[in-house]
């Protein structure tokens, strides 16, 4: 299983902007990745890998997850985002994102070129991540093989836009149609959690365009958070809060979930029972594994349980 980084917000900006970049290095999104793909016009692909490296380089990253995003591995740009940024700031990077992915081979040949590099380099072998992009059709019905394609793989992610165009969905705001009785994305979305969930891997939901609509964002980024997901691609500083807070435990639940551990740990291992009542509640091995989960996320989001009411009145 791949390191659980903490990915609740996934800021996405463009490798050619040095200004853009230095301020994404100051916010409060939990990833960053600097895009030499579709942020990037064709003409400034070449230059914006040495904006990229001195980003890297230069900027206080405050422990966020870094991450490069390299153009499609079929392109011409491919092979010389990853050599050049490797070469520039391997050491200091996280992950490589990779759009587009189509089948486990496409993943296959970055993990490889990344083995290159880091043997050429003398870097520590399978340290760089890599997080991998389903964007059209192929990329879906073959959404578990990719899942498996590699011990570096860190993450499935969706990218609803190029999807969209993929299906040929009737929308040109990459929303849910009105006109259908349901969410168009739902499959999508439960899918690719399932093949992400399978391989022991995090899932992160696309972006949401309307970078002003707040409270779209926030309801969208619910409905992913209410598959598992792991976090949301953010575009702009206002989606920052909203994603970081839906993401998060309530703690309320948080709070709920050590409070199940704690009564399983001491009915399994001190009165040897397999199930116990809690409150209203019976729990047993099931209550506890999705208690770990919630506890794991909340603790990764720095939440730690609130005082007992005993405690509260001592301290009081």
């Amino acid at each position: 299983m791949s390191t659980a980084r903490l990915r609740r917000s996934v800021l996405a900006v463009p490798g050619s902007n040095p200004r853009m970049m230095e301020k994404a290095a100051a916010s409060a999104a939990d990833e960053v990745f600097l895009d030499l793909e579709d942020a990037c016009a064709p003409l400034e692909k070449p230059a914006a890998r040495a904006k990229v490296v001195e980003a890297l380089r230069t900027h206080d990253w405050h422990g966020k997850t870094r991450v490069v995003r390299i153009n499609q591995v079929t392109s011409q740009f491919a092979f010389d985002d990853l050599r050049e940024v490797i070469s520039g700031a391997g050491d200091v990077l996280d992950c490589i994102m990779v759009p587009k992915v189509r089948n486990a081979g496409d993943i296959a040949f970055v993990d490889r070129a990344l083995l290159q590099l880091e043997q050429a380099l003398g870097y520590a072998v399978g340290r760089i991540g890599i997080e991998a992009q389903i964007e059209d059709a192929e990329g879906l019905m073959r959404a578990d093989e990719i899942a498996f394609s590699s011990s570096r793989l860190e993450t499935l992610t969706f990218g609803p836009a190029d999807f969209s165009a993929s299906m040929q969905l009737p929308s040109l705001s990459v929303r849910n149609d009105s006109s259908y009785p349901g969410d168009v994305f739902h499959y999508v979305l439960f899918k690719l959690a399932v093949a992400a969930r399978a391989a022991g891997i995090q899932v992160i939901d696309g972006p949401y365009l309307a970078i002003h609509d707040v409270d779209g964002y926030r309801a969208a980024a619910s409905r992913a958070a209410a598959l598992g997901y792991d976090g949301k691609w953010v575009l702009h500083p206002v989606q920052i809060e909203p994603a970081n807070e839906t993401f998060t435990p309530a703690q309320a639940d948080f709070d709920k979930a050590a409070r199940i551990l704690e009564a399983y740990r001491q009915a399994t291992e001190v009165e040897r029972k397999g199930a116990v009542m809690l409150d209203d509640e019976m729990i047993d091995e099931a209550s506890r594994k999705i208690a770990v989960q919630f506890y794991a996320r909340g603790v990764a989001a720095g939440l730690t349980p609130s005082p007992a009411r005993g405690e509260e009145s001592a301290a009081g």
